[in-house]
C-alpha cells in the first residue's frame, strides 16, 4: 500500500475505505461481511475509513468492527447533510449531526468532519430537483456565515481534525469554498475517467472536476477521489437494478468503448479505471464503495498494480469519454 499526505493530516492510504457500499448503498451486503470488509482493509493498510449517516448502516459497522477501539493509524471521517436549515441554526445542527456519528461509532472525535451539501449561490435554480433544494444544497452566504465559523470552532474545540466540503455542488461555488478563507482542510471531488457525477449531479453546466482538484492543490487542500468507477459505470457490468433513464445507465452505455479497450487487452475495466483515478494529478486517496471482501481484493490489486502504462492511458484519454 502505498501512503501520501492529505492536506493538514499526517501520512494516510492512497485507498480510503468508503461507507456507500458498506451501508448497502451499492447492492446488498450482510453486516458480517461489512464487518469482515472493514478489517480486511485495515490489515491490508488502508488507514482512512469514510462514513456518514446517510450511508445508511455503514456507521452502525463501524462501531461493531471496533468496539470503539481503533487502531492506532486508523482515521475516521464523517459528514452532515446539512441542507439550508433556519437561519441562526447551522452550528447546532452540524454539531448535533456529529455527535450523533461519533456516538453510533463508539469514537471521541472525527478526524475529518464533512459538509456533504450541494454548495450553490443564494439565488442559485437546480436543474434537477430543485423542489428539494433546501434537503440537499447549502447557499454562499449560509456556508460563510455560519458553516466554515462552526467547523472551525469544533476544530478549536478537538471535536475534529480536520473538516472538509464534499465537493459534488455547483462548482463555481465549490472553487470560491477552496479560494475562501478559512478555506477547508479536505476536499471530495470526482475522479473518474469520464468526470461524471451521475446521479449525484443535480446542475446543468460541466461538472469541472479536474479543475476543482487542481484548485484545491493548489491551496495544500487534501483531495479524496471518489467515484473511481462511476457508481458501477466503469465496470463490466452493473451490480445491482438500475432503471434505464437513470444517469448510471446513461454512463455504462456510453462506456461501451472503454470496456472494448480494455477486453481488448484482456483487461478488467473495474481494475483499469481504479488505477486511471489513483493516477490522477492532485488525486491524494481515491475512496472505495465495495461491499464485500472480494470486491476489497480487486481494488488491493489495483493499486498494488501502481500506474497505468502511458499509452494505455492515452488510449483511453483518446476515447473522449470525459
Amino acid at each position: 500500500m502505498r501512503f501520501t499526505t492529505l492536506g493538514s493530516l499526517e501520512t494516510v492510504s492512497r485507498l480510503t475505505l468508503g461507507g456507500g457500499g458498506l451501508g448497502r448503498g451499492w447492492g446488498e451486503t450482510t453486516l458480517e461481511e461489512a464487518i469482515a470488509t472493514v478489517h480486511a482493509a485495515v490489515d491490508a493498510g488502508i488507514t482512512l475509513l469514510d462514513t456518514a449517516p446517510m450511508y445508511r448502516d455503514c456507521e452502525q459497522v463501524i462501531g461493531a468492527a471496533f468496539a470503539g477501539a481503533l487502531p492506532g493509524d486508523v482515521r475516521i471521517t464523517t459528514k452532515c447533510q446539512l441542507g439550508e436549515p433556519p437561519r441562526g441554526a447551522a452550528a447546532d445542527r452540524l454539531e448535533r449531526s456529529l455527535e450523533a456519528s461519533l456516538k453510533i461509532m463508539r469514537v471521541e472525535r472525527a478526524d475529518i468532519f464533512f459538509l456533504h451539501s450541494n454548495l450553490c449561490t443564494d439565488d442559485y435554480v437546480f436543474g434537477r430537483r430543485n423542489d428539494l433544494r433546501t434537503q440537499f444544497a447549502t447557499p454562499w452566504s449560509m456556508y460563510v456565515d455560519e458553516v466554515a465559523p462552526a467547523m472551525e470552532g469544533l476544530k478549536a474545540r478537538g471535536r475534529i481534525g480536520a473538516w472538509g466540503i464534499t465537493g459534488i455542488g455547483v462548482p463555481t461555488a465549490v472553487l470560491r469554498a477552496i479560494a475562501h478563507t478559512p478555506a477547508p482542510d479536505a476536499v471530495q471531488a470526482i475522479a473518474n475517467l469520464m468526470d461524471s457525477a451521475g446521479g449525484i449531479r443535480q446542475f446543468a453546466e460541466p461538472t469541472r472536476p479536474r479543475e476543482i482538484i487542481a484548485a484545491a492543490g493548489a491551496r495544500g487542500i487534501g483531495v479524496l477521489g471518489i467515484r473511481a468507477v462511476q457508481a458501477g459505470a466503469l465496470t463490466a457490468s452493473l451490480d445491482r437494478a438500475v432503471k434505464d433513464s437513470h444517469p448510471e445507465s446513461a454512463d455504462y452505455r456510453r462506456a461501451a468503448p472503454f470496456r472494448a479497450l480494455c477486453a481488448q487487452a484482456g483487461l478488467d475495466p473495474a481494475i483499469v479505471a481504479h488505477r486511471y483515478a489513483l493516477d490522477m494529478a492532485g488525486v491524494d486517496t481515491v475512496i472505495l464503495g465495495v461491499k464485500n471482501r472480494d470486491e476489497l481484493a480487486a481494488c488491493l490489486d489495483a493499486e498494488a498494480q501502481g500506474p497505468l502504462p502511458a499509452d494505455l492511458c492515452a488510449r483511453i484519454d483518446a476515447l473522449s469519454l470525459a
